[in-house]
């Protein structure tokens, strides 16, 4: 048996019915077409129009989880695929329904002594002066169970915080109100067991944070990896984000997304269990630079499911 034919054949799951459904799409086919360049017996599954019994129908072995956001990030398909006994790539049901949600996700890291920004949960009844007093202007609002920073807003004007929690409320009821740290963003590519080189984002000038035009439409954002950092800090900070991961109970691959602050001082923002692997994309970015091309990165995640 070749190293291919080990893996039996493969359901790429990719699309879905999330508001990502458009990244979704563009990941899944860089991996289907890297998987079946190894030589992998391996198929699209839009779960947006097939039948989960198809996967039995169809005598898949595994499934590689190319989906981003709801019902396919969240635990849901995790535990279809449980239910179905077929291995899968990635996080558990339960981390990734802990990673899916932000706030859950801070309140885990707050218990657990890891450093993460002050925030608010915002509902419609909700005292928008007074948490824009305690929290300080900028803001970010955001949907507390969205990616690709969908329904987000930079909040900069005294008075605006509820026109960005609408907007928030729009993708979920759940609404994030989280304290802006004016430093350099930075992300973790995690790997098994291993932290990938750091990658420093930096949008363009014209634009008020990473959202999704500078992550997936724009050329002009900025990818620094390695990042600049001294030797010492990027390793402290692998760690940390290796720590953040394994604390919701990360496992496979995924991303940790912090923060510096002028002071130096890291702040973890969010855990993304199935991240994005399209050509904008920063897992393969930083796999890259760590020595590892896209289609041998493809197939260590699709190894991790014959343990």
């Amino acid at each position: 048996m070749n190293s291919a034919q080990r893996f039996g054949k493969v359901a790429v799951m990719l699309g879905g019915t999330s508001a990502e459904r458009p990244v979704s799409l563009n990941s899944g086919a860089a991996v289907l077409a890297a998987l079946q360049r190894q030589g992998v017996d391996a198929h699209a599954f839009d779960p947006a129009n097939r039948n989960l019994g198809d996967l039995i129908g169809g005598e898949f072995d595994r499934v590689f989880i190319a989906l981003h956001g709801r019902y396919g990030e969240d635990g849901c398909m995790q535990g279809a695929l449980e239910l179905l006994q077929l291995p899968y790539t990635g996080s558990g049901v339960m981390a990734s329904a802990i990673g899916m949600d932000k706030w859950r996700t801070k309140l885990l890291w707050r218990a657990a002594g890891l450093p993460t920004a002050d925030w608010a949960i915002l509902d419609a009844a909700s005292d928008f002066a007074a948490v824009e007093a305690r929290l300080g202007l900028p803001i970010f609002v955001k949907p507390a169970r969205e990616g690709s920073s969908i329904g987000m807003t930079k909040v900069t004007e005294p008075g605006t915080l509820s026109a960005a929690y609408a907007t928030a409320a729009e993708h979920d009821p759940l609404v994030l109100a989280e304290k802006f740290i004016d430093g350099a963003e930075f992300t973790v590519g995690i790997l098994g067991d291993t932290a990938l080189p750091l990658i420093r984002l930096e949008p363009a000038k014209d634009k008020a944070f990473y959202d999704f035009e500078a992550k997936y439409l724009r050329n002009d954002t900025q990818y620094h990896c390695p990042a600049g950092l001294p030797d010492d800090k990027e390793m402290a900070l692998r760690q940390l984000a290796l720590d953040a991961f394994r604390l919701i109970g990360g496992r496979g691959w995924g991303r940790v997304d912090l923060m510096l602050d002028h002071d130096g001082a890291p702040n973890l923002l969010e855990v993304n269990t199935s991240p994005g692997m399209t050509d904008h994309s920063l897992v393969p970015m930083a796999a890259r630079v760590a020595g590892i091309d896209f289609d041998a990165l493809c197939i260590r995640i699709l190894e991790q499911t014959l343990a």
